[in-house]
């Protein structure tokens, strides 16, 4: 027992959330981890759901371990996405300290565990199932308050924004961090676009691609990339923009030059 207390302390940290599922997997059986709980080591946040108490009133697990834990201890294929990636890698002027609404990348229709769903967390989901495949140069490795995290890259996380325009961001929104996004690999945005199923998503990413004027545009190959035919709706009350076929905010309109909010 010693030698799996041994084990336990030094694969967590104070604070560091712990499932049941990882514990028997090396060897914590439930009735051991009852044990640890009841003496004090574990405390319980719900059923096979503890987390290493820290000194005096440390707070609870944030959403931060609760990704870690998804990421880590059960290797489910998930990652900070869209908005949430960008914030976190200082790409975005948007970081909300309190209350923050964190963008999660799934795959499709994956079943997470009740306790993530009901962490008290405000989760945004993102499934990236209109990419054909996902590759691993797709993400990045960051440290996000202080734990170690799966990201979508700033390519990715650009895509995954504009694919949630009129569900959850606005265009001005989507537009204004796409106006930051200067330094993007044009390699990794024409294998993500190639990859691409989704024909207006592709569309307004390349819109606001060009919209900006951002130097790496110029290095895509838009003939490898599913365009399709007809007009898309992407905002209502819009204006036409015959090269794309999309309607976008009239402030938005090629003729009208940059927006500058």
């Amino acid at each position: 027992m010693s030698y799996k207390l041994n084990w336990l302390v030094s694969n967590t940290s104070p604070g560091s959330l712990v499932l049941q599922q990882w514990l028997s997997e090396n060897g914590i059986s439930y009735s051991l981890a009852q044990k640890y709980w009841e003496s004090g080591w574990l405390k319980k946040l719900g059923a096979g759901v503890y987390y290493r108490p820290g000194p005096g009133d440390q707070p609870k697990p944030d959403w931060t371990e609760a990704l870690k834990a998804l990421i880590q201890q059960l290797h489910l294929p998930v990652h900070l996405a869209g908005l949430s990636s960008l914030n976190h890698q200082g790409l975005s002027h948007y970081l909300q300290i309190n209350s923050e609404t964190v963008w999660v990348g799934t795959k499709e229709k994956q079943a997470l565990p009740k306790w993530f769903r009901e962490f008290g967390q405000d989760w945004q989901y993102c499934g990236n199932h209109k990419l054909s495949e996902q590759v691993e140069k797709d993400f990045i490795t960051r440290s996000v308050n202080g734990r170690e995290l799966r990201l979508s890259s700033p390519e990715l996380a650009a895509y995954e924004v504009v694919d949630a325009i009129g569900k959850h961001i606005s265009f001005e929104h989507a537009a204004e961090l796409f106006q930051g996004l200067v330094s993007l690999s044009p390699r990794k945005v024409q294998s993500i676009l190639s990859r691409s199923r989704s024909v207006k998503t592709n569309r307004v990413f390349l819109y606001l691609s060009h919209y900006y004027d951002h130097p790496w545009v110029k290095r895509l190959d838009e003939s490898v990339i599913a365009l399709g035919a007809g007009k898309r709706q992407v905002v209502s009350l819009g204006r036409y923009d015959e090269r794309y076929q999309i309607t976008v905010p009239v402030s938005f309109s090629r003729n009208s030059g940059h927006h500058d909010d």
